[in-house]
């Protein structure tokens, strides 16, 4: 049995985003509860030269709906990156999954041989596909949600493997 490319990317991406809008409900409900200022959780970032909360969630946002419309040879939508609470960040993770259901399969025939440029760092980047999706395309969402799970964490939110994973 084989796998194409929609099935490694379009619900991998919606599972992980679905998972970590689990993640956030769990940050807002923590601050609401703790009565803690909400934008202390947004912009706290590990180590002063790492993005903050807020940042990490429009990156894997973005790398999610780019990546997988670049593999299906379609535009993705543009989202300005001005979240500032958890209802925002909330509503961004839950725009990018509507967009990635409206991805089909057959957009994504033969996606595994496409080149994909792109600019990253003042680099040009060029992958073929199929390893854009594996090495570029997929670390980059699970890190930045990781990322997102471990600022939470730290801070006190009560967050298991089983949030970042989601139900089998």
């Amino acid at each position: 049995m084989t796998i194409s490319m929609y099935q490694a990317s379009v619900p991998v991406c919606i599972r992980t985003l679905n998972n970590l809008v689990g993640i956030l409900e769990k940050g807002a409900t923590y601050v609401e509860t703790k009565k803690i200022d909400p934008s202390v959780l947004v912009n706290f970032r590990l180590f002063p030269d790492m993005f903050p909360l807020s940042r990490q969630v429009q990156i894997a946002s973005d790398i999610a709906k780019r990546g997988t419309a670049q593999l299906a040879g379609v535009e993705a939508p543009s989202f300005e990156d001005n979240e500032i609470t958890f209802p925002e960040l909330i509503d961004r993770t839950q725009k990018t999954i509507s967009y990635l259901e409206t991805l089909k399969p057959e957009q994504f025939d033969g996606s595994e041989e496409r080149t994909i440029t792109l600019q990253a760092g003042g680099n040009t980047i060029t992958f073929q596909g199929m390893p854009f999706l594996l090495y570029f395309v997929l670390p980059n969402v699970y890190f930045h949600v990781t990322t997102t799970y471990n600022i939470l964490r730290h801070c006190g939110v009560e967050l298991g493997k089983q949030d970042f994973l989601g139900k089998a």
